[in-house]
């Protein structure tokens, strides 16, 4: 079985899928490699636009969906080798995406071909660009599935529980002049930005003792700030992006209020949420926790290690907010993501693909 799956994903890896610039055709290339793989299935390709591109690939009648996305980070100069050529070495499988998570496509597409039952397989390719049109179109279909396993790396455990993640862009308004002015320290743009930095670390720090599912706390980081003109003129204006990971039981509109408190709202200019997704599982505290235990029960069924909390959002976030019950389970370790020389280790793609294949069949009941 190991050499169909690195057949597969030694095609997969050549295929040119990152994000950005995500230049993903819906014909040729991939998604005919991908249709090809799955005789006996009914493959339906869209293009949501953008380069976003998603393929629904079902066999039978079944209500439980696969998703793997095929879209990469960009690779970077510190790979030792051409990143779209898989390479095999000591144990490990090394290419572009080999472990987020083109490893999972070439197990799920290794299963199919040793299996007969129901089996729907999701393809997308806009996970890496934080513009989730893939999973927004399908969910607001009438797709008629209950339940969903989200291929991320989880070094082959069922995740139940993850954050979720918010990206906010804030201005601050102030009022240019000469330094030396005595009104310097209140109408100095970067001087609200520090003051309001301040506080928001306060503000997470205080948070340090709410818990869910193993995870503890809010997790917060200001990514960039800017403005000003030089150093003896007061700043008129100043920019700062900035991203918070919240439990499941946090609400994500009380925590943006919150940050936005932190600062004078005659200080700011402007205050946008350029991105969200929701906590795994997805709901109010009752119903996140509701949901978490209905996907312990499916892991449990499947026959699945179930694995701890983790601080990295997926879409299977998307699937719960829509009401299925879902999980995240797949090949790989979530340190090798996103690296230079990313790897995934054989034994993984084995166990994973090994996984599927009785799910498929049926047999994977305890």
């Amino acid at each position: 079985m190991l050499d169909d799956i690195l057949r597969h994903l030694e095609a997969l890896a050549s295929f040119d899928t990152r994000n950005p610039p995500r230049a993903i055709p819906p014909t040729g290339g991939l998604f005919d490699y991908l249709r090809a793989q799955l005789p006996g299935f009914d493959c339906r390709v869209t293009d949501h636009g953008a380069g976003a591109v998603s393929m629904l690939a079902v066999r039978g009648a079944p209500t439980r969906v696969f998703n793997v996305h095929m879209d990469t980070v960009p690779s970077s100069d510190a790979w030792s080798d051409d990143p779209l050529k898989l390479r095999v070495v000591d144990g490990k499988a090394i290419g572009l995406g080999a472990c987020d998570i083109k490893g999972a496509a070439a197990g799920l597409l290794a299963a199919a071909a040793r299996t007969n039952g129901d089996a729907a397989f999701l393809f997308s390719t806009d996970e890496e660009a934080n513009d989730a049109r893939c999973i927004a179109a399908f969910l607001a279909s009438k797709h008629g599935f209950r339940e969903a396993i989200v291929a991320e790396p989880t070094q082959c455990e069922a995740v139940l529980a993850h954050r979720g993640i918010a990206s906010v862009l804030m201005r601050f308004r102030g009022q240019a002049g000469h330094a030396s002015g005595a009104n310097a320290l209140q109408a100095n743009a970067l001087h609200h930005a520090m003051r309001w930095g301040a506080r928001a670390l306060e503000l997470v720090e205080g948070e340090a003792h709410r818990r869910f599912g193993g995870l503890t706390g809010l997790r917060f980081n200001i990514g960039r700030v800017e403005g000003g003109i030089k150093a003896n003129v007061i700043a008129p204006s100043a920019e700062t992006r900035f991203g918070f990971r919240p439990l499941p039981s946090h609400d994500i509109d009380t925590l943006h209020a919150q940050f936005r408190a932190c600062a004078a709202e005659d200080a700011i200019a402007h205050y946008e949420e350029t991105f969200r997704g929701p906590s795994l599982p997805a709901g109010d505290v009752a119903r996140a926790e509701e949901r978490r235990l209905a996907a312990r029960d499916l892991a449990d069924e499947l026959g699945l290690p179930i694995g701890n909390a983790v601080d990295f959002w997926t879409e299977a976030s998307l699937f719960s907010a829509a009401g299925l019950t879902a999980f995240v389970y797949g090949p790989g370790d979530i340190a090798q993501a996103h690296t230079a020389d990313e790897w995934v280790a054989l034994d993984e793609l084995e166990r994973y693909t090994a996984s599927i294949v009785r799910i498929l069949d049926g047999t994977s009941s305890q």
